[in-house]
């Protein structure tokens, strides 16, 4: 499980034993949303700093940073297929 936190990161859990598996640092806010792809391989997070992050879930590694908006970026989700990632946000700006 990935948990998003007021202190700039973003976390993930294992699920049976609520231990944290790694922390990933990065964003210059709050990170307000985070999403598994659909193999489980890379983990999404979107913060109030406006931008998108893709992290390597095996290694904890950033993969890319994507300034998605100008504003917070409120929600972050997989197209089924991992080929796509769809973010929102109060910018009214669409990407």
């Amino acid at each position: 499980m990935a948990s998003a936190s007021f202190d700039k990161t973003a976390k993930v859990w294992d699920a049976a034993t609520a231990k944290e598996m790694f922390t990933f640092r990065g964003h210059n806010d709050t990170v307000r949303a985070v999403a598994f792809s659909p193999d489980s391989k890379t983990l999404a997070s979107g913060a109030a700093d406006g931008t998108l992050r893709l992290w390597d879930v095996a290694t904890g590694k950033e993969l890319r940073k994507i300034k998605a908006h100008t504003a917070w970026v409120t929600d972050v989700a997989f197209s089924p297929d991992g080929h796509w990632i769809a973010t929102a946000s109060n910018d009214d700006c669409s990407r």
